[in-house]
């Protein structure tokens, strides 16, 4: 198979550029978005060899997985950009939902299967990580901002030893191809990052990305990098900060941090 566009992303002017097989589809978005590329184009492989997560932790690809970036060119705050991550989550979890219904080995018991977001950009199934989104951003002229979207989702195979247990489609029983998602993802990125509206649609992104999310009112623990904080996971706030409340009431906001619920958060993630 080929990957292709779904004709909600063809409509809409979407490009596309495939590779057979690349170093990382976020790092080559930007190297276009520095030579002049304004998209909105996605760049995409089913096979990523020095892909990279947050914090700069490797983020690979084997081939049969989906490793994938869309550009977009933004008149808006780097704030509020910032908040297009939770957008990218929600466009992943209505296309893995949508294929998903209608693959063969997941189509007698499609209810088993929960996809859930957890913040700040992760998409999980049965509480095993399946997917990781990476933001970036680059200024370019007339004050505006090329941001890049990457979006590693894990169809064939799952890495091991990670800090939260991985999982793929595969494993689920969800037999599809990388390019099968890439088409019904392209389709309800439109969707779904209509709604964000450059960021002026936050609060509904927020109202549905809450819906689906992972912990909500579940113990947490949070490794900021400075610091640690425990408590209760309450909200996100309107610039996607989550909320922990501590066992003192104080609500904490916080921007970044490797998050840890169930037993993990318990025992303060140690």
């Amino acid at each position: 198979m080929t990957f292709t566009l779904g004709p909600r992303a063809i409509s809409a002017g979407y490009r596309l550029v495939a590779f057979d097989s690349i170093g990382s589809t976020n790092a080559e978005a930007v190297s276009h978005a520095r030579k002049g590329e304004r998209g909105p184009t996605w760049f995409v492989t089913s096979e990523q060899t020095a892909g990279r997560g947050r914090r700069q932790r490797a983020w690979v690809a084997p081939r049969g997985n989906l490793a994938s970036s869309v550009l977009e060119t933004l008149d808006t705050t780097p704030a509020a950009a910032a908040t297009l991550g939770f957008a990218a989550a929600l466009a992943l979890e209505v296309a893995l939902s949508r294929v998903s219904r209608r693959s063969t080995t997941a189509a007698a018991e499609p209810d088993k299967i929960k996809f859930a977001l957890k913040w700040p950009n992760d998409v999980l199934a049965g509480g095993e990580k399946l997917a990781g989104i990476l933001l970036e951003a680059e200024a370019i002229p007339d004050d505006r901002l090329a941001v890049i979207a990457g979006i590693g989702t894990n169809i064939v195979a799952a890495p091991e030893g990670t800090p939260t247990p991985a999982t793929s489609l595969l494993k689920l029983g969800i037999e599809i191809s990388a390019e099968e998602l890439f088409a019904a993802l392209s389709d309800s990125w439109v969707e779904v990052y209509g709604i964000w509206d450059r960021g002026r649609g936050f609060h509904e992104i927020r109202r549905l990305w809450l819906a689906k999310a992972a912990g909500l009112d579940q113990p947490v623990a949070v490794h900021t990098g400075s610091a640690d904080i425990a408590g209760t996971f309450e909200t996100i706030d309107a610039t996607g900060s989550m909320i922990v409340r501590t066992s003192s009431g104080d609500r904490v906001p916080i921007s970044a941090g490797d998050v840890y619920f169930g037993s993990a958060a318990s025992a303060g993630a140690a």
